[in-house]
């Protein structure tokens, strides 16, 4: 892999991570796409540790604040109580996505990686993407997160 390709897939994993598309499908399909070799997986669990190493260091001061909540919890700070079950929250959301990457990375790191498997969950998932847009775009209301939510949402 040449460093042309680094930077093009690089590029590639900073516009897309963000948007409400798959970063980890574009980083299958840009080599196909270009006749390239596939880089392999160890290079897009790269590229996805520098996006969360940019999303932590962009939030610092929130995930600071966040952590003081739950290793100094102070009871006369209103914020402590919310930041506190934001961090549980985060955790039970995050905890599916643990599970199913461990129990599935041989899929992961196999088929799952085919053109043809990622174009057709792009699609799905495009479309409920879509269907939820669509649904809820009228509703303009803050939604609280709460346990329900959370597990939900992992």
């Amino acid at each position: 892999m040449d460093l042309a390709h680094i930077i093009a897939l690089a590029c590639v994993q900073g516009l897309t991570e963000f948007l409400p598309v798959s970063s980890s499908a574009h980083l299958v399909l840009v080599p196909v796409l270009f006749s390239w070799p596939d880089q392999g997986l160890a290079f897009d669990v790269a590229t996805h540790l520098g996006t969360l190493i940019a999303v932590v260091s962009h939030f610092a001061v929130e995930l600071r604040s966040m952590a003081h909540s739950v290793f100094r919890p102070s009871a006369t700070d209103p914020g402590t109580l919310h930041n506190r079950r934001l961090v549980a929250y985060l955790i039970v959301a995050s905890l599916p996505a643990i599970i199913a990457g461990l129990g599935l990375v041989h899929l992961i790191a196999g088929g799952w990686r085919e053109p043809w498997v990622i174009g057709t969950a792009t699609i799905g998932f495009g479309l409920l993407l879509g269907l939820a847009d669509f649904k809820y775009r009228a509703d303009d209301s803050h939604v609280e997160i709460n346990l329900p939510r959370a597990v939900l949402i992992g």
